[in-house]
């Protein structure tokens, strides 16, 4: 088992992309990195905060912080193993980077990204 360098990336979930936009740009104190009508996306503090509207195609009900992991399947293997029930398999959002999410025993989401 190797330890988790930490969180990289938190998506939170917004019913009003452009007002959530306004709110995190102060809250940050900068301009989105990204910016599109599906995801606003900063970079602040070394940590990437994600804004979904409407929870996007994953219907999040909540925040996310993703764990930045050296190999996503064996982290989902070993997660498994100790009773997290995976809830999207690891699959790739971008060239290079994969995700995944497990739920722990109390339901809980925890994210997992993998940048190769």
């Amino acid at each position: 088992m190797n330890a988790t360098p930490g969180i990289k990336t938190v998506l939170h979930p917004v019913s009003d992309l452009e007002k959530a936009k306004a709110v995190y740009t102060v809250l940050l104190g900068v301009e989105p990195s990204a910016d599109s009508p599906y995801y606003v996306g900063f970079e602040a503090g070394g940590q990437h905060i994600g804004l979904v509207p409407k929870g996007g195609p994953q219907a999040m009900t909540s925040p996310v912080a993703y764990w930045e992991v050296a190999d996503i399947e064996a982290k989902l293997a070993e997660l498994t193993a100790a009773g997290a029930t995976v809830q999207d398999a690891a699959r790739e959002v971008g060239p290079g980077r994969r995700v995944a999410t497990v739920t722990d025993l109390d339901g809980n989401v925890l994210g997992l990204l993998q940048d190769s």
